[in-house]
């Protein structure tokens, strides 16, 4: 249901080009969260093998 919603709106704001514009904007905002959120889980995962962050007590 939410993704039909998704569509219906994006087809409602690409019908004026104020509207077309907010898609771009969104659209370019929601690349750049996307490839950060996969950048700071690869530098997480690679912490995590290398042991990285962690210190040990002696």
């Amino acid at each position: 249901m939410k993704g039909f919603l998704k569509v219906v709106l994006a087809r409602w704001l690409a019908r004026t080009p104020l509207g077309l514009t907010a898609l771009g904007i969104g659209w370019y905002l929601g690349r750049r969260r996307k490839r950060r959120r996969e950048q700071e889980q690869e530098t997480t995962e690679h912490r995590a093998r290398s042991g990285a962050g962690h210190r040990r007590l002696s």
